[in-house]
């Protein structure tokens, strides 16, 4: 079974992640890569291109840059674990040929196409959240029923609550939701909201390096405690 073959590996990084999973990245050393059996997590960053996705509130941060930078530490982060990571956006741009009519739906099949191709065993989406109400804050995840992502989603937004309890914010509940990034596969996944843009105190951590890694090493270690409950 695919999942027992690396659940040894997965446990010395679940041990690792408690203590470090709100401080800086993993070290590289500290967690063996698996040789066999290794598992594929696609890294979704949300939006990009002329799709910049919600803005700031006070400073007009993008959303999209704040998806990129955050992914990148997240791919950090599991691949030093040990897991395979994929990428579906590396750089500033958007994934259609133009942006022209349609250029949305286009960018969203690429999307399809890349979490086809690398048949992972999980899919973390980076967003930001924006509402009506600027005193909401905090990380959400948000997940599709019929594939199982449930149980990741509260492992993950359990870590992001302990985060951000940190910062004086409530604890938010993860959600069901529609979407089409979460219906690309059959594995369990998942949308990670990192925070709300228009709450300012949200908008300022989440442009620091250092709330980037924090939550990029809470998602991770998220991921871990869904894996490590599967496997025992």
């Amino acid at each position: 079974m695919r999942f027992f073959a690396v659940f040894t590996a997965l446990m010395i990084g679940f041990f690792v992640a408690v203590g470090m999973c709100f401080g800086v990245l993993f070290s590289p050393a500290a967690v063996s890569a698996f040789d066999e059996g290794k598992m594929r997590i696609v890294v979704d960053a949300g939006h990009g291109g002329v799709d910049g996705g919600v803005c700031g509130k006070r400073t007009g941060v993008k959303e999209s840059d704040l998806n990129l930078s955050i992914a990148f530490f997240l791919q950090d982060a599991l691949t030093d674990m040990g897991f395979e990571v994929v990428m579906t956006r590396k750089t500033e741009s958007g994934l259609y040929d133009a942006a022209t009519k349609g250029f949305k739906r286009r960018d969203m099949q690429r999307r399809k196409e890349i979490i086809e191709g690398a048949s992972p065993d999980l899919v973390l989406s980076v967003h930001q959240n924006f509402y009506s109400a600027s005193s909401v804050r905090g990380g959400q995840v948000f997940y599709l029923e019929k594939t199982g992502g449930e149980e990741l989603a509260n492992s993950i937004q359990k870590r992001l609550n302990e985060l951000y309890q940190k910062d004086g914010a409530k604890n938010r509940q993860s959600k069901q939701g529609e979407y089409f990034i979460l219906d690309c596969a059959a594995c369990p996944s998942v949308i990670v909201e990192c925070g709300f843009l228009s709450n300012s105190q949200d908008e300022a951590l989440l442009q620091k390096e250092s709330w980037q890694k924090q939550i990029a090493a809470a998602i991770a270690g998220g991921v871990l405690e869904y894996f490590a409950s599967n496997t025992a």
